[in-house]
């Protein structure tokens, strides 16, 4: 059962990587290199801590990357050790990586816990349907540039969706518990 699961993850990004197009390999893999450390996620977070109005919304982001920073890389991917996806399929990445483990995407754990923790708190519509939007796109991007299986971005993108749901289930509690001191 898990070895067809298996070849129908490396079968699924085997075909991602037949609707590459030059025209977009350059964007993509500036954008999916935007995610390295989450340094794009870190540096939006830390943006919003200067602006009140979004300082709630870069607090909890950053709480929930360095929740799934320890679920997923700390954690997960050494304990996994699934090898990347060109060790095993004719795939050709746009990127490189220094990690040699694929699973979980680390990229779209970070994005996710950003981008949701984002949607939940961010005081602007547009913000938050943007946040998940971009978290939805960097995923994608680290499937185009062939660095990941599907499998791992959707683990990375629930990893990173429970983390910001347990951040903010804590924020939730912290307020209630500071609402109720007299």
């Amino acid at each position: 059962m898990l070895d067809t699961l298996l070849q129908l993850d490396g079968q699924l990004l085997t075909a991602i990587q037949g609707l590459r197009m030059a025209w977009l390999d350059p964007v993509v893999s500036i954008y999916t290199k935007l995610g390295d450390a989450g340094i794009l996620w870190i540096a939006l977070s830390l943006a919003m801590l200067l602006y009140k109005p979004t300082r709630r919304a870069g607090t909890l982001a950053l709480g929930a990357m360095i929740l799934g920073l320890l679920v997923t890389n700390i954690t997960i991917k050494p304990l996994v050790e699934r090898p990347r996806p060109w060790l095993d399929w004719p795939i050709l990445p746009l990127v490189t990586e220094k990690d040699p483990n694929s699973f979980p995407s680390g990229h779209t754990c970070a994005a996710f816990a950003a981008g949701l923790s984002w949607a939940r708190t961010l005081p602007w519509r547009w913000g938050r349907i943007a946040a998940p939007v971009l978290a939805a796109l960097m995923g994608l991007s680290r499937l185009y540039v062939g660095v990941h299986y599907p499998s791992d971005v959707l683990a990375g993108a629930v990893i990173g969706a429970l983390c910001a749901w347990v951040i903010w289930k804590v924020y939730q509690i912290y307020e209630e518990r500071r609402n109720n001191v007299y």
